[in-house]
Order: C-alpha cells, then sequence, then structure tokens
C-alpha cells in the first residue's frame, strides 16, 4: 500500500518535505525507495536504521485513522485532490474526514483577515448564498480560523453549499476549540482535511504552510477582506505561483482591512469582484441571468470587430492566455494601442483580463 510508504516518508529524520518528493520522483514511488536497501547517496543511506521506526509510526497512524473514520490519501489514489498534485509541492498523504468530494467541479477557496467588519461578515454571508443559486455544486474552502473564515463556512452551511476546512494541525484537535459546533456540521456537509498527524500542534509556521493547499486545492481564490499583510495575501500569491485565479473585494481606501484586497487589485494580481455573479461569469461557471440563452462566442468568427481588433483575436486564438507584451510583439502594433484594443475587447466580452497582467479569449 503506497500510502503506508509515503506516511512512512514523512516520518523519516532528516528529510524535509522537498526532499521526500524529489525521492518519489527519483523512485518512482515511496515504497521502491524502502525497498530500496542500499541506496546511492550518503544521505538516503543514513535513513536506512530509522525505516524500520519510520513505518511503525505510518502503521500506528493509519490505525488511528480507521478506528476513526479518517481517510489517508496519498498522491497515487484517485481521491487525492488532482488540483493539489499538478502544485510544485503537494503534500505527500492528507488526512481527511467528511463527505466532500475533494475533485468537485467547481472549488473556490474564500480567505481573509482574522479581524473581519461588519462589510466582511456581510460579503461572506451574501456570496455564499448568490453562489449557491448560481452555482449549487460549488465547494468552499477556508481555514477554519476566526474572521472571514469561519463566516466562510458557515455562510456555506446555511447556504447548503459543501465546505472543506484545511487545517493546521491534527484531525485529533479543533482549533480553536469555539468552531468546534461548526467543524462537526462540516463533517456532514463537507469535511476536514489537513497534511498533519495527530498530535501536531497548531504553531505558526503550520499555519502559513498549509496555506498553500487551501489556494492548490481550488480553482480560484477570493479575498475577502485584508490587511497590508496577513496570511490570506500569502495565500493569494500562492494562488497565483499556481497559476489559479484570484479575485478581491474592493473596500474604501481608509479602512485597514480593505488596504490587502486594493493593492491585489491595484497590482494586477486579482481581479475585482462586487458578487458572487462577477465571479461565477468571470470564471465561466454561470451565464448571466437576464439571459440563458446567451450563445458561446465563437473564435472563428467576429464579424462586427475591427480588422486590429480581428488580429489581437487571431493572437489569442488556440492559446490559453498571453501578456500584453506578446500580443505587441505578435501582432507588431504599438504598445498602447494594444492596450486600448484589449480593453475594448474586454468590454465587448470577447477578451478577459486576468491577474498578473494576463489575457484569454473567452470561448
Amino acid at each position: 500500500m503506497e500510502t503506508r510508504y509515503a506516511l512512512a516518508l514523512t516520518f523519516l529524520q532528516g528529510l524535509g518535505a522537498s526532499q521526500a518528493l524529489k525521492i518519489i520522483e527519483h523512485y518512482g514511488s515511496a515504497k521502491a525507495f524502502f525497498e530500496d536497501e542500499a541506496p546511492s547517496s550518503e544521505k538516503l543511506l543514513a535513513t536506512l536504521p530509522h525505516r524500520a521506526e519510520a513505518l511503525r509510526r505510518a502503521d500506528e497512524e493509519l490505525d488511528y485513522c480507521r478506528q476513526n473514520h479518517i481517510r489517508a490519501l496519498s498522491m497515487d489514489m484517485e481521491a487525492f485532490p488532482s488540483r493539489l498534485r499538478e502544485c510544485a509541492d503537494p503534500p505527500l498523504v492528507l488526512f481527511t474526514c467528511g463527505t466532500a468530494n475533494l475533485n468537485a467541479r467547481h472549488i473556490v477557496s474564500v480567505v481573509g483577515t482574522r479581524h473581519v467588519t461588519e462589510y466582511g461578515r456581510d460579503l461572506c454571508r451574501h456570496f455564499c448564498e448568490d453562489l449557491a443559486h448560481l452555482v449549487p455544486d460549488a465547494l468552499i474552502v477556508s481555514g477554519l480560523a476566526y474572521g472571514v473564515d469561519i463566516h466562510a463556512h458557515r455562510g456555506a452551511l446555511q447556504s447548503g453549499l459543501q465546505t472543506v476546512g484545511v487545517l493546521a494541525h491534527g484531525l485529533d484537535r479543533i482549533y480553536p476549540a469555539h468552531h468546534r459546533d461548526t467543524a462537526a456540521k462540516m463533517t456532514l456537509q463537507g469535511g476536514l482535511l489537513t497534511e498533519y498527524p495527530r498530535n501536531t500542534v497548531p504553531d505558526k509556521g503550520h499555519f502559513v504552510r498549509r496555506n498553500r493547499i487551501i489556494a492548490g486545492l481550488a480553482d480560484a481564490t477570493v479575498v475577502v477582506e485584508s490587511a497590508a499583510k496577513g496570511g490570506s495575501l500569502i495565500t493569494a500569491h500562492l494562488a497565483q505561483d499556481y497559476n489559479r485565479d484570484i479575485f478581491a473585494f474592493p473596500g474604501r481606501t481608509a479602512d485597514p482591512y480593505s488596504a490587502g484586497c486594493n493593492a491585489l487589485i491595484r497590482d494586477n494580481v486579482a481581479s475585482l469582484i462586487t458578487s458572487a455573479e462577477d465571479f461565477a461569469l468571470a470564471m465561466r461557471w454561470a451565464v448571466p441571468a437576464a439571459s440563458p440563452q446567451r450563445e458561446v462566442l465563437q473564435r472563428d468568427l467576429f464579424p462586427e470587430l475591427s480588422p486590429e481588433e480581428q488580429l489581437i483575436v487571431a493572437c489569442l486564438k488556440d492559446v490559453d492566455r498571453k501578456t500584453i507584451s506578446q500580443i505587441t510583439s505578435e501582432s507588431a502594433l504599438p504598445f498602447n494601442h494594444v492596450n486600448v484594443l484589449l480593453t475594448g475587447l474586454e468590454l465587448k466580452g470577447i477578451v478577459r483580463a486576468l491577474p498578473g497582467g494576463l489575457f484569454r479569449l473567452l470561448q
């Protein structure tokens, strides 16, 4: 069973997470590594005396999982989140409980400050309520922390959406304890998820590291409220590294817990949204309620466009996304003129601006 060996790999002394991933990449599996009794490098050779203990700990952990209805997922398993598997730094093993499909069709992470304001609480509630009508199979992911996280989870539960909490500790505890009742409801309408085995304490470093799972598990990350610095901004930038879509709700310039969102929008890291409908339309998860029969755009025929607009469309044809510099180079048009043309195409609903200065032709 690969899960046993992958878990044992995380228990081996002297091996970091990146080294463990390289071992699996080199050997093809964790099991193959444990079966190699004469590894070539000195560092791997030094693991030989510790392997039996690592396997013993893995067996104990798996026994605990079986007794407590916890699933241990290694990367080779179909139930392992495929979106996480695409990331450069996936966890070797995930521990999860609940009903959620971690490979659901529509997954969005909702993050923000722990010092959520009334404005942020309202945004969480309305976002979940409206998303439930637009995309009823959406799965909401967050971190079960104080503030935006817990309001996103509770908004999802109240709206009938599945919701998953990514924890910075083992499943033998809930932190903060005040959220225990919400966590129990989530196991019946979503679930809890962690890469950490039991007896792992919720220290600061674990919270930072778990943010990559929140970002990598979803198609997109929505930042509700954030100060100029904070964990939600880390999550947003991780999502950017994973080439995921990022969105942020704007706030007043004087509001300290909107400073981070406004900066993400200003720096083209996040797209501005004001509602769940904005988000769903941007993700192509739903069509406007006023025009349910709207036809899908055809890439090969835009008769209403000018020749220069047609040229921009041709540059984006059959390519997922390009920067404005690439479009300028390929079209041989002036940079400023390309910028104006792209703005016009975006207003016509033919091109979409993405975080990071990228553009995509809508299908």
